[in-house]
Order: C-alpha cells, then structure tokens, then sequence
C-alpha cells in the first residue's frame, strides 16, 4: 500500500531503508511517487539556462534565412556528419553552424577543431571522453593552449572558460566538447542508432567520417610479442618404422623433465603387462591404444620442450608406408627434420636399400621446404658403438642426402642410443663411443638449428589440417599459419568455398592467444559459418587478399624412382598441404635438364625416373592454392600413385 501514502514533505536527502527490494513489488513504488513541494519552487537559474538556449536558437534562424536553399542543404548535412562522427556535441549550435561556414561546409576541419578545441581546454579533458584517436579521415591537431581559447572558425570567451571551470556544467550549458554515454548516438549497435563503423553518405556528399581500428604494422607487433621470448622451432621427427623414433624422442624428453617420474612408472608398468618394456618411452607420444597395441606410430604426436635458446615444438611423424599421407601433413607444418635410423645391422639397408621409408621421408621433407636436417644414428649400443659402423652408415646417407637437395653444412651427424639415454642431453659416458667421438650431443644439435624468417608482412594464409567442436559456440580449425598475421576479431574466407567467418578466439600450442603469427601452429575457433562448410586442406585468409581458387595450375616437377612412365592422362593423387584429391596430368608441357633447368625437349611423350618436367595438372575440384614465387609454403605439390611418391613439384602458373 506504499502508493498511498502521504510523502510530500520527506526529504530525499536522508537514507531511507523502506524501499529494499521485495520481489514482487510495484515498479509504481519507485517511480510514480507524489512530488516534493521543492519541486514547485520557483529556480531562477533554472530559467535563465533555457532563456539562454532559446537565444541560440533565435540567432540560428536568421543565420539560416541568409543562406541559398542548396547551402541550407549542406549545412544541414555536415552538421549530421560531424553528430554521426562525435555524438552529442556540447558546443551550441549557433557556433557550430559558424564554424561549418567558416570552413566552407569541410567536415574533416570542422571535426579537427572541434576536437582541437577539446584539447586545448585542461578543464574539458576531465570531463570529455573523447573518440578513440583512430578515426577513418578526421586528425587530431595539437595546440597550445592560451588566455582565450581559439578555435578555427570561432573563439570561446575567457569569461565562459572561468565560468565552465568554476561550476558543474548544465545541459545546454556546457560548451565543452561532450559525449553522453545515455544520449542515443552512444547505444549499443543493436538498437540501430548507434555510431557507425564505416560507410559513406548519401551521393555527392563528403564521405562520413567513422571509427576504424588503425593498421598495425605485423613486424613492430611481431617484434613486441615474440621479440623478448626464445625463438620458436616446429621439428618433424622421421625415418623407416621400428627405428626407434618415440622411444628415441621420449626418452629426450624424460631426460628434460618434461615427463614425470609417476607417469613413467605407469608406462613401464603397462608396457611390462603386455611384454613390451621397451617400448615404454615410445608411449609418452604413441597416446592411443591402437599405436600402442601395434607398437607403431600412426598419427603426428606433438610435444613441446625447450633447448638453451629455442622453444621447439616436436612433430612425431609415424614411419609406416600406409601413413604416409598423415606424414606429409606433418612435414608439411615443419621448420626443421630430424632423420632417425637404425644403426642395427640388417635394419638400416632395409630402410634405405630395400625400398623402406628413409629415402622417401628424405625426399618428401625437402621438397616440402625443410633444409636443414640432424641425423640421428641410433641404436647404436646393439653394434658395440662401433665406429666404422657410423662410418659407414654417415657415407651412404651424405651422398643420398646431397642428392636430394640438402647441402651438406646443413646437416649434422649425431651417434646415439634412445634406448640407454646415451648422448642425448649430456655428453657420454660409455668409454667405447668416449674414445672416437667428442662431438655434440642431439639436445645442442637442435639447439644451433637456425630459427626461419617468418613472412608476417604477407596476406593471412592458414592452412586448415583438422576441423573439430570445442567446447563453447562455434567449432575449432587447427592448423599452421603460413604466412600474414591473425588477430582475434579478424573477418576470413574459408577457401575454396569463399565462405566469411569471423575468428573469435586463438590459441597456440595450448596456450590462449589474441593474435597468431606466420610459422605458428594455431587453433582457430570460427563463429558466422556452419561446420559442415569446413574441411581438411582448405585455406583462410582476410576478406581484401582472398587465395587464388581453380583446379587446373602449372607445375615444375621432379620424377623420383618410379616403374612405370608418366603419360598424358596419367592419374595420380594429389598433396597439397593438408588437402588429398584425386588428379590427371592432364598435359606434358616440356622436358627439362634437371641440373640446370634448360628445355630439352617441348611435349615430350612420357616422362622417365629421375628427369625433371613442367607439367599441367587437373584437379578432381576446386581448391586453394598459390604460385610458388608468390607463396613458397602454398606453392609446393607431391604426387603419389598406389602408396608411393613419383614427383615432387612447385606450381608456377595457376590457370583460371
């Protein structure tokens, strides 16, 4: 029954604790309460103020009824654009519309010394929020500020600057340069009337000033966030299976302390169940059961460790010749490779003689831009630390590798065993190797690997290598930036559908991030766009620099050791990053000298083993992709018929 009461002559000063709030009570209780007699009272300030307005007032119609009706128009519009740009503009109409006329209806210098005048008055900054300083057109001119406040196109009196400091300023009394954050210019974008972002005015008018982020340059903001930290390296592990990869990399990384002593136990108590002690280390990156079951590397396990002066995250690539697609991906995400072979007898020549996987991973990690290589001969306790067999086993595999493209200061030899933990983290303690070798150990091989330059300065390029839900709104990319920089907030094309999403969170290697730069391995949250849109091997990038699209490009190739010739028509699969398509060599363009690149023959009829060609190819559908001149990361092709790779190449014209 609070409305019935009679509260005329309560002072509102005073506390008054009656009117908690009750769930359930009148909204008439606190709004439709009977009025103070103080309310009646005659207020002579009150009055003077509007008097003042309406005098305003007065003057801006005779101003208005000087002007042509086309000026009339103008002004009209400039004083909408400069309430769009800055709100609610506290200095009074009448001075506005002078100062529009003394610029000759120039928005962008009516809104420079608005702004200017804001400045330069010490009592207006603490009361104006002003507009952030990244406006589309508008600059903010700095001045000194004097006795009497001087503004292109009007001055402000010395009596009203004293006047406006002395008092709180009134409603229709402030000329200081004001933004209200309830007047209906400041509300939020849903209500339709809020301050716009960008956008021009209606046709033959100036453009409509509004507020854009100001570009940053991707060096300086490269600079500011990695500059201070360790360099960062992505290291793809490779060689024929069963030599010793996991066990070899997991025992590193119990060496460094980046597995615990509990969980090891689990490990070997496990492994001990199922009569394989051995492969223990192998476990910390063979995760799933299958791997596990088959003692075998499926999947590109991922782990990160940091070196003396380098954070590197270790790509584990699985050996198996069935997996070699999931071992391009990761070669593919790859700055450096390290190569591991069995220095067992019988087992090294298995893997590199008798067509095993050390010489295609070689081949495949270079041609997929990985120069700099450690190989690490391990297993080297079951020969005794026998020096001539390093030896020999370094001879064969510095020729192969020459030949493949790597130059020999690029690659390093390091004798070790993953099994014993020899020479590993520390130099070694067996006396056998001790009397031969006094060389580095593998952790300070990897630490003098040269870290990449990181093209930041290039349009956005993500290549997309899993697609899954996360567990918020919107679903999760994971994948490598290859070139550009991504901030969170970022509008993208999804490629080769030329789908927007906008990226609403980062996250690299786990760790949250608000923007992601070339060479890191990112996940991606998108929102805007359905999940089904998205998959494996498609590309992002910014709205202004899309990724060129088509499905038939121009390729420099080299032929590996292949049984049969490569014909017109010849069907093969395609890899490019991520993506796996079905493709034709759809036409033998020319036959060139792979030593120095000459044309040899012009429309050569088959392609042999070892030669190297420019070829045109025709994939099964669209996809994204690059020249190589323009984008080295997005340039690069592997072919590959019935589980083996018959060419490497680099795509040098795309045709649309």
């Amino acid at each position: 029954m609070a409305r019935h009461r009679d509260i005329r002559n309560m002072d509102y000063e005073d506390e008054y604790d009656g009117y908690d709030d009750i769930y359930g009570h009148s909204v008439d209780d606190d709004y439709y309460i009977s009025p103070s007699n103080r309310q009646f009272i005659y207020n002579r300030e009150n009055s003077r103020d509007s008097r003042f307005e309406h005098e305003d007032d007065i003057q801006e119609v005779d101003e208005f009824d000087e002007l042509s009706d086309t000026d009339k128009a103008k002004l009209n519009s400039c004083i909408d654009q400069v309430k769009d740009t800055l709100g609610h503009v506290g200095v009074p109409k009448s001075q506005l519309v002078n100062l529009i006329l003394t610029n000759k209806f120039n928005v962008e210098l009516v809104i420079n010394a608005i702004l200017e005048n804001s400045k330069s008055n010490p009592a207006a900054k603490d009361k104006v929020q002003l507009v952030p300083p990244t406006l589309a057109t508008a600059k903010v001119v700095a001045s000194t500020a004097t006795a009497t406040n001087v503004v292109k196109g009007f001055d402000l009196p010395q009596e009203v600057n004293q006047q406006r400091n002395a008092e709180t300023p009134q409603k229709g009394l402030d000329f200081s340069f004001k933004f209200n954050s309830g007047s209906p210019r400041s509300q939020s974008p849903a209500s339709g009337r809020g301050t716009p972002v960008s956008g021009t005015s209606a046709e033959g008018e100036e453009p409509r000033v509004g507020r854009r982020e100001a570009k940053i340059d991707p060096e300086i903001q490269y600079r500011k966030e990695r500059g201070n930290g360790k360099e960062h390296l992505y290291m793809v592990v490779i060689g024929h299976v069963d030599a010793g990869k996991s066990t070899l990399m997991g025992r590193l990384l119990c060496e460094l302390g980046q597995v615990n002593k509990k969980t090891m136990h689990k490990y070997e108590q496990d492994s001990k169940k199922v009569g394989k002690q051995s492969f223990m280390y192998a476990w910390v990156l063979d995760e799933t059961g299958e791997e596990r079951n088959r003692g075998i590397t499926m999947d590109v396990g991922r782990f990160l460790f940091e070196t003396k002066s380098k954070q590197v995250t270790l790509l584990d690539a699985p050996g198996h010749k069935d997996f070699i697609p999931n071992m391009i991906s990761g070669a593919a995400q790859a700055d450096v490779g390290l190569l591991v072979v069995d220095a067992t007898r019988g087992e090294f020549e298995t893997g590199f003689d008798l067509g095993g996987q050390t010489r295609e991973h070689a081949f495949l990690v270079r041609s997929l831009g990985v120069n700099q290589l450690a190989v690490a001969i391990n297993k080297l306790d079951t020969v005794s630390w026998s020096q001539d067999r390093f030896e020999e086993i370094l001879q064969k595999l510095k020729s192969f590798l020459k030949q493949a493209g790597f130059k020999e200061s690029d690659v390093t030899f390091v004798p070790c065993s993953g099994l014993t933990g020899q020479n590993l983290i520390k130099a070694p303690t067996e006396n056998e190797l001790l009397r031969w070798y006094n060389g580095p150990c593998l952790i300070d091989v990897i630490d003098k690997f040269r870290s990449p330059s990181r093209p930041v300065t290039k349009p956005f390029r993500f290549s997309i290598n899993d697609v899954f839900k996360g567990t918020g709104s919107g679903f999760c990319v994971d994948g490598r930036i290859e070139t550009g920089v991504v901030n969170i907030g970022d509008k993208v094309l999804v490629c080769p559908n030329r789908e927007q999403a906008n990226v609403k969170s980062l996250s690299v290697d786990e760790s949250p991030k608000t923007v992601a730069f070339a060479g890191d391995q990112a996940t991606i949250t998108l929102a805007g766009i359905d999940m089904q849109n998205v998959s494996i091997g498609n590309i992002l990038c910014h709205l202004q620099t899309p990724v060129p699209v088509s499905n038939k490009f121009e390729a420099r190739i080299v032929v590996f050791n292949i049984s049969l010739p490569i014909t017109k028509g010849y069907s093969i699969i395609l890899h490019h990053q991520s993506l796996v398509e079905p493709a034709v060599v759809s036409k033998l363009t020319s036959q060139l000298n792979k030593s120095t690149g000459e044309l040899q023959k012009k429309h050569p009829r088959f392609l042999t083993k070892n030669s190297s060609a420019i070829v045109e190819i025709t994939v099964s559908k669209l996809i994204a992709l690059e020249v190589y001149s323009d984008c080295k990361e997005l340039g690069r092709v592997m072919l590959r018929v019935g589980g083996v790779t018959i060419a490497a190449g680099l795509i040098t014209r795309i045709i649309l």
